[in-house]
């Protein structure tokens, strides 16, 4: 995925977070005013459909089978689709046939809101406890899928309410973006030096060049690592420097929502992810919603980032379902 400016321990074996069990807490009930339910098994067969293609690398054809597959979903719920193609080039040189997906809903409506996470796999197992793995590809459920799983359940979710005469519709209008090349960034294993410009190619690609002259949004919320077991998610340090009310606001509506417990009123670390160019280049304050462990051993990004380990069997339902309860709750109370 990427680093984070806070140091961050190398594990020899996973077991140190094996205390971050899967959470089983009782859903709660939306607030009257957003009458739509999130639907957690839904949303987690998103994430399993993606990773049916097997890991999403760049350069390969599960890469572009699952980019054809998550623009066809987006494409199927009445969004309009935008895919934006780049040859960007990795640390190391290689050329990256890279594709930022954008659905579009409501593209008539000026007033609008951006919600994103990257879709591309990490090579490279390099955080594995077993080095054997360090050149492995990683399957990315969470550290990929997930965030993209998620919204494809919110689109799901709108169509839904456009198509129900008795449900609310959002007063703006919604732009999904799926970054791609985020995940090539320098491999530990590398003795080329960490430059944070490797990391988050699509979104700098995006950010330089919109897929809409003159694009705006009032802000962005960024989804990464959103299904992991024992997630909780603390206030990262770039979403509070560029956009502490949007910070502010999204943490409110977990609240409300009643997940209060997975967003935690706690300052967690400063990161280098895909909201940095969209705040710095595009100049859209963009929060980060991503997951801190403070006291795991194998990683503050929990204990299967970057890992063999990121699969279908460390997704959990209930982080994807308050994910998605709260981006509800900020969406359907959006006004225009």
């Amino acid at each position: 995925m990427f680093r984070t400016i806070m140091a961050l321990a190398i594990a020899t074996a996973i077991a140190a977070c094996n205390s971050q069990k899967e959470t089983k807490m009782p859903d709660p009930t939306p607030e009257k005013n957003v009458p739509i339910v999130f639907q957690a098994d839904s949303a987690y067969r998103f994430c399993e459909q993606q990773c049916s293609f097997g890991p999403r690398i760049m350069n390969s054809e599960a890469h572009e089978q699952c980019g054809r597959w998550i623009a066809g979903q987006f494409g199927s719920y009445g969004l309009k689709i935008v895919e934006q193609k780049a040859n960007l080039t990795g640390y190391d040189g290689t050329t990256l046939r890279s594709t930022n997906i954008i659905a579009q809903y409501r593209p008539e409506q000026k007033e609008r809101i951006l919600i994103c996470a990257h879709w591309d796999s990490r090579p490279w197992a390099d955080n594995d406890p077993d080095e054997k793995n360090w050149h492995q590809p990683v399957m990315a459920a969470n550290d990929g899928a997930s965030g993209v799983a998620v919204m494809l359940e919110l689109a799901r979710l709108l169509a839904a309410s456009a198509a129900d005469s008795q449900l609310p519709s959002p007063e703006v209008g919604i732009d999904f973006i799926c970054f791609d090349a985020e995940d090539w960034g320098t491999p530990q294993w590398s003795d080329q030096p960490d430059d944070s410009d490797s990391w988050a190619l699509g979104a700098q690609y995006w950010a330089s060049h919109p897929h809409a002259e003159g694009y705006t949004a009032r802000y962005g919320i960024l989804l990464d690592m959103v299904g992991g077991q024992g997630a909780r998610f603390y206030r990262e340090g770039f979403s509070h420097r560029y956009a502490k009310q949007v910070l502010n606001n999204v943490w409110q509506a977990a609240q409300t929502a009643g997940y209060s417990s997975y967003f935690l009123q706690q300052d967690g670390g400063t990161i280098t992810d895909d909201h940095v160019p969209v705040n710095m280049v595009a100049g859209i304050p963009c929060i980060d919603i991503i997951p801190y462990y403070p006291d795991c051993e194998a990683s503050s990004f929990g204990p299967t980032w970057h890992t063999l380990n990121d699969d279908m069997q460390h997704i959990d339902p209930y982080t994807l379902k308050a994910v998605g309860q709260t981006l509800l709750q900020v969406i359907f109370t959006e006004k225009k």
